[in-house]
Parts: structure tokens; sequence; C-alpha cells
């Protein structure tokens, strides 16, 4: 059979002569729409009700009263040194310890290609070499308890930092770092799947590595010769090494529409009903314990629905699981005896789970009856921390193993040149840390000097134009300071360009935006979800969170004081993650000051070369092609009908690219 996949034309490099250093050596290619890349904001296909977790950026949506059974731990005495050269010294916090049960879990996701940790926030400031010494000592240390310890990943490994984007090809070497931690279960997210060849490295390279562990229920991959086969397998069936409790772990992605044409994700709710699934959840031989790990938020329908089927057929078995994709800290539970939890994103949290109780089929306790408690606790991914949870220090933390993975790392990061500077941030700029507009948000930057820049089509620079840039397309902040080769892929790492249809009437073109930012229902019931435009914290935040001051909200005992009681001589709290989850508001290990949350629109819109007086009769319309098919849309309600053969390239070279130039033309070069 021929290659069936469409990508293979649509996905061929071209090259781009620029002016900076290149971005994307070998990879300047530009993508067929939502195929062959997306600029995705890695939004719910399906929410129930919203939640009211929190982002690293959001705070607190007020706290309880006192924090029961909280242990604090000064951390001053252990000083950590940087895990990468560049990397900020973490600063000590007041601790909550792990609580440790028969059945013990770490879970990362969404980690994007941040396995050097954040060089430039100290709370996350760990790489994955770290990562791998932790593992290593709490492994021993279960062993020591007589527990089981088991790693768990839930997908999004890729994109979105230069360590696995400024290579050619991309994770040239983030696969062989990333294989150094023995993850025991593991499974894909749509990151994965965007792009044709990055799901060819997924299958050849990642599913390769976790032969065994790897586990796909709901995805299929297409071979070059047009085979269709399962990815992995749709389940693993395993006893843990010290309880010897018998587990089925399950692996399943969200209901997602975005992948490339050489892998098929089924439906969630089809998959349950398929023969195999079926055979599973009802067979006489029950395990002890279901895991079901995802890349789907905790609080979508689709575990719902797992969860639903498999408690179904197995009365009161436990059921675990772990989710991902909306970027955020968040557990909840279906049942009394199920337990399910969400790690953040950005390797900026290492996610703590412990199970105790009557785990096993036969088993009850002392009082005959079948009790389970669940712990889950937010591990913020600095040195610091994780000596603290090992019971450990700088002399004693850091195994062999680590140290290896630290220096691939390292020599990786020197090889792609990522701290090479386009030049110097005079200043901070946020997604949503600060209101938009302002002089502190990173889309009024946008709006108002990046994009009147790199926005011009040397032939049309005099015809008016709206320039349309959905929000979902910048991924982090901007720190004052270096602005690097790295910084780019960790700002927008997507391989946007700007489209452009010529000459259409200013009255339909003005609408546009007001459409794509407030006219969700009309677009839905189009079946264009306007939520896909936005960044993924606000699937979860829907209004702007604003307190007064970010004022340290505990005394010196631990204890919550109330408002406005705040003395002097309170510890200093860096600022951070203060979640609240269903469970409550004590899931995060170290205690933070809060953070400000604005609510940013999908869209933002730049005006340029409008006449000084009077509108114009036609405008080229600009947008990044990610948000094309929303823009048509808008275009049809507003009156005015055109198609993708109405739509042309308008400059050449990626949003990224051109943005590294901006910087690099009007940022100091030297900080």
């Amino acid at each position: 059979m021929g290659d069936s996949r469409d990508n293979a034309k649509t996905c061929r490099p071209k090259r781009f002569s620029f002016r900076v250093p290149p971005l994307l050596p070998g990879n300047h290619q530009r993508a067929d729409r939502q195929r062959c890349a997306r600029n995705d904001s890695d939004q719910l296909a399906t929410t129930s009700g919203t939640s009211n977790i929190l982002q690293p950026a959001t705070g607190n949506m007020g706290l309880k009263t006192t924090i029961i059974g909280t242990v604090l731990a000064t951390l001053a005495a252990n000083p950590a040194t940087a895990a990468q050269p560049r990397a900020a010294r973490p600063i000590p916090a007041p601790m909550r310890d792990l609580v440790w049960g028969k059945l013990n879990f770490l879970h990362t996701t969404d980690t994007h290609g941040w396995h050097a940790g954040h060089l430039q926030e100290s709370q996350y400031s760990a790489d994955w070499g770290d990562y791998v010494s932790f593992a290593e000592h709490m492994r021993q240390k279960a062993d020591d308890l007589g527990v089981d310890l088991l790693l768990v990943d839930t997908g999004d490994r890729v994109e979105g930092n230069g360590l696995y984007d400024a290579s050619s090809p991309k994770g040239k070497y983030y696969y062989d770092i990333y294989k150094e931690q023995d993850v025991d279960v593991i499974c894909t997210g749509n990151h994965e799947l965007y792009i044709a060849s990055t799901a060819d490295r997924e299958y050849e390279r990642t599913v390769e590595n976790f032969r065994g562990r790897y586990v796909a229920s709901n995805l299929d991959y297409v071979k070059g010769d047009g085979e269709r086969v399962e990815i992995a397998q749709r389940y693993r069936r395993f006893r843990t090494k010290n309880q010897g409790v018998e587990v089925v772990a399950m692996g399943f992605l969200f209901d997602f529409g975005g992948n490339a044409n050489n892998t098929v994700v089924k439906r969630v709710g089809d998959v349950v009903r398929e023969g195999w699934f079926q055979r599973l959840v009802r067979e006489q031989e029950k395990p002890d314990l279901w895991l079901v790990i995802g890349h789907v938020g905790v609080q979508m329908e689709e575990f719902k629905t797992v969860f639903g089927e498999i408690r179904r057929w197995n009365g009161d078995a436990p059921i675990l699981f772990f989710g991902g994709h909306v970027h955020v800290r968040d557990a909840t539970s279906y049942d009394e005896r199920s337990f399910a939890m969400a790690s953040g994103r950005y390797f900026e949290t290492i996610g703590w789970m412990s199970v105790d109780g009557a785990i096993q089929k036969a088993e009850e306790d002392p009082k005959g009856e079948r009790g389970l408690s669940f712990h889950r606790r937010y591990i913020d991914n600095n040195l610091l921390g994780l000596y603290h949870h090992s019971g450990l220090n700088a002399s004693t933390f850091h195994t062999e193993h680590g140290k290896n993975v630290t220096s691939m790392i390292a020599k990786a990061r020197k090889e792609l040149e990522l701290d090479y500077t386009f030049g110097c941030a005079p200043q901070d700029y946020w997604m949503t840390r600060s209101p938009y507009p302002g002089p502190d948000s990173i889309y009024t930057l946008l709006e108002e000097e990046v994009i009147p820049e790199i926005a011009v089509n040397p032939k049309r620079k005099d015809v008016p134009r709206l320039v349309i840039a959905n929000t979902g397309a910048i991924r982090f902040d901007i720190f004052k300071g270096a602005f690097t080769r790295d910084s780019t892929y960790i700002t927008s790492p997507f391989l946007s360009v700007l489209n452009y249809i010529s000459d259409v009437p200013y009255h339909a073109a003005k609408k546009v935006i007001k459409l794509l930012n407030n006219a969700g229902k009309i677009m839905a019931d189009a079946h264009m979800d306007n939520e896909f435009m936005a960044i993924p914290e606000q699937l979860s935040i829907r209004e702007s969170i604003i307190y007064d001051t970010p004022a340290n909200p505990f005394s010196e005992d631990g204890i919550q004081k109330p408002m406005g009681q705040h003395g002097h001589e309170e510890p200093f709290l860096v600022e951070g993650y203060t979640t609240r989850d269903d469970i409550g508001d004590d899931g995060d290990d170290a205690l933070h000051s809060r953070i400000n949350f604005y609510v940013v629109p999908n869209c933002i819109q730049s005006e340029l070369s409008f006449p000084e007086e009077g509108e114009p009769e036609t405008v080229d319309l600009v947008f990044f092609d990610f948000i094309q098919p929303w823009v048509l849309m808008a275009l049809k309600f507003s009156g005015a009908v055109y198609t993708d053969k109405d739509v042309s390239l308008y400059v050449e070279g990626t949003f990224t690219e051109l943005f590294a130039g901006w910087i690099e033309d009007n940022w100091p070069a030297k900080c």
C-alpha cells in the first residue's frame, strides 16, 4: 500500500533567508494549517462546570481558616547548587511533608521540553537529572519501608522549549535525555501528534524506549506502508514489587481531532464499548487496583466515562487517575474509593499521590472494613524541596546517574547555543500577572510595538490592515534580562505564520475581532470553539483573581492569619502556586505568596496604516494561520464570504523568527 500520510507533502522544509541566527535549523517548515503543526492552546474538548484550580500566576481563591496537619520545615540549612550553570538558586520556603502509603506515585505531565528546568525561576530550577536522583532515592526509601513507588507520565513532553525545539530534527537530544528516567507507566499527549514526523518519533523512539510500560488505550499509528497498528499496548497488567498489588493500567488521550494523518485517536466513549475493554473490566479475575493515566483534565468527561464503566463492573476496587493537558494543579475524587490528580505544566511540578488502607481484594482493616485514604502533594521542582522530601542534602542527594543526565542536558544546551542572546528585555512582560491592556502586558507589547514592525509586506505596506493574533500563540512570560534563543521557544514554540486576505470590506473586517472574543456561543453553534484560540489556563479560570496585597497569609506556626493581621516579621515567601482543588488548599508542598491573575481576550488586534481621518473602504485582514478557520467563519457571519483559496502568506518567516529579529533590532544587546 502507498503512504497514506498527507503530511509527507505538506511538511517539507522551507528555507528562509533571515538576518538573525536560525531558530529552527533545517526545519523552517510552513504548517498545513492544523495538520502539520498547530499553535495549540491546549483547550478542553469537554468540560464539566468551572474548576476552581489555580495557576502559578493566580494565587488562592480563599484559604480555609486554618491549615491542619501541615508540617513546616525551614530549608536554609541546605544551600543548593544550581542544577544547570545558569539556573537561579532556589530560596528556602516553609514546607509541607509528603504522606507515604502502601502505594505511592510520582507524576509528571505537560513538561513540553522543559527538562533543563526553569533557569530564571528559582522555585522550579531543578532539571531532569535531579528528578532522576530524586526518584532513585525515593524508590530506595519505598523499599526500606516495604511499600511501593511508581512513576507516571501523562504526555505533552515535546514542544515548548529550546532543548526540544531548537535541534534538527526536533528532539535530537531530548529523547535520549528523557529515557534516563525509569517511568513505570507512560502515555501520549496531543503535542506528540500534531506533526507527522513528531508522531513518527514518538512511535519509533519513546514507545520503543518504554516498551511494556507505554499504554495507549485509544490511539493507533499508521505506518509508512499504510498499515494501521496500535501505537502501544492497550493496557498493562502487573504486580508491584513490595506489596504485590495487582494493577491494571490504561492510558487515554482526550477526544482530540487535530492529530496528523499518521495517527488515529478514537473517541473515549467508543473505546469503553469495544470488546477488549469490556472483557477487561468484566473478567472474573479482578485486579486489586485500576490505574488510569491520560492526557485528560481530571474534570473532563473522558475520565468520568472511563471511571463509570470500570466502577460498573468492579464494585469497590480502588481506581486512580493521573491527568494533564490543562496545565493546572488539580485533584478530585469521583467516589470514596477513587482519586484523581493533575500535576501542572512545564516541569514546574512533580506530583505525589499516596494510597493507604485496604487496597488488595481480600484486605480488611482491624475493624473488618475496607477503608482507603488518599493524599496528594504538588512538589515545587527545585533542589531545596527535593533535598527536604528525600531527607538528604547537597552532598548526599546527587547520584552518579542523575549527575550524568544533568551533564547531558548542559552539553545539549551548549551545542544548540540556547544561551545565545538576541537582546536584553528592559522589564518583565506578563501573560496574566498584569492587566491587558497595560505597560507590563506581553500582549500590549505585541499589539503596540512588535506587530506594527513585523507585520509588513513591502508591496502592501501602505495598504490599511488589521492584524489579529490569538493570545494562545504566547506560552510563557518574558523576564527582565537576557532574551535568548531558548527564550524564543519558551515564549512561542509554534510554527505560526502570518496569512492574509486582501481588500476585505472594512465594515465586515472590523467585526471579526469582536466575534472572536465575544461571540463564543454563536461560533460554537457553527462548531468553532473560540476557547481554542486562548491560553489553556483560562479553561479553569474564567474571571480575573485580584488581591489587594500579595501578603503572606501564614503565621510562624503555620496557622493562617485573618486578613489584615500581617505583621512585619513574617518569613519571605516567593510568589508561586497557592492551589485550591476539590480536596482542599493544602496540596502545595511549599508555601508561596499569592499572585494576581488577569483574564485576557482570545485575540488581540493592531490597526496599521489607517488614514488619519475617516475609515478605509477596504483593508488587508492579516492573522496567524492557526486561527484561519475562525477568521473565515467570523467573516461569514459579518456578511463577507471567503474560503481558504482566498488566503495567502503575508510575510516570510515564522512569528517566532520575526519576533526574535524584532528583539535584536529593538532591545539592547547586553544587559
